[in-house]
């Protein structure tokens, strides 16, 4: 793997690199993984407030994050903090809602395939025609929801790696998917990225809007679901944004 620059954010290793970047580096591990250059598939993930708060808490989404290969900063006050703390600050925020774009238009140019992982019933489906109408030579060879058992998971594995997968794109929340793609490396050998992306396939089903882009540059996303959403994201955001800030504050660093 080529070397992706870091720095710590919140005390997590976090990449420097911009969404086209990560895209590149996504072609690049995808090219050493069909000729068996690479054999287990990197783990790529994201950093943001309340994955900061997980990860200084201890437990298993610490034990997952470390195991990780590439972790990216999806939430603009990260890239704030490092503005302020860093020397070299992180060049953009790498929104996985973003990044898919970046991903898909090398990925339709390239030949690689895309397997969705998560989502209630139907959820990844809609998505994906949403994500091949705006990239029309887009591959995505196979879906299945996120509602599986553990002992699922090895024929699952099985079935992602017979469709040719090159990017396994797993959405089943935090801790959970972190989890998965840390224990199920070594059964996907020969796909090149196990891909975390949370609710991504929610918002390309075709009924979740973004926060308009001045609240996205401005580090305000997280106020604009919460006035969506403010029973089910009230307490988290109430809980773990000031926890946050302080592990912004005192963890991050060159």
């Amino acid at each position: 793997m080529r070397c992706l620059d870091t720095v710590v954010v919140g005390g997590i290793a976090t990449t420097r690199a911009t969404r086209a970047e990560l895209a590149a580096q996504m072609a690049y591990d995808c090219r050493c993984a069909r000729t068996g250059e690479l054999t287990n598939p990197r783990v790529v993930t994201s950093s943001n407030g309340s994955v900061i708060v997980a990860f200084n808490h201890g437990g298993a989404m610490r034990a997952a994050l470390l195991e990780a290969d590439v972790i990216d900063a999806d939430g603009m006050p990260l890239v704030m903090a490092t503005r302020v703390l860093c020397k070299r600050p992180l060049q953009e925020r790498v929104a996985t809602t973003d990044f898919i774009h970046n991903a898909a238009e090398v990925a339709a140019r390239e030949g690689l395939r895309f397997y969705f992982l998560g989502g209630k019933p139907g959820v990844a489906e809609k998505a994906a025609d949403n994500l091949r109408r705006v990239h029309e030579d887009l591959q995505i060879v196979g879906i299945r929801h996120g509602y599986f058992a553990e002992e699922e998971e090895r024929a699952i594995c099985d079935e992602v790696k017979s469709r040719g997968t090159d990017v396994l794109w797993v959405g089943l929340g935090s801790p959970r998917q972190e989890m998965f793609a840390v224990a199920n490396r070594k059964r996907l050998r020969g796909v090149a990225w196990i891909r975390t992306c949370g609710g991504l396939f929610d918002h390309y089903d075709g009924n979740s809007k973004r926060a308009p882009l001045w609240m996205q540059n401005a580090g305000l996303e997280w106020l604009y679901r919460l006035a969506r959403e403010p029973v089910r994201l009230g307490p988290r955001y109430l809980l773990t944004n000031p926890i946050a800030i302080f592990h912004l504050a005192t963890k991050t660093h060159d």
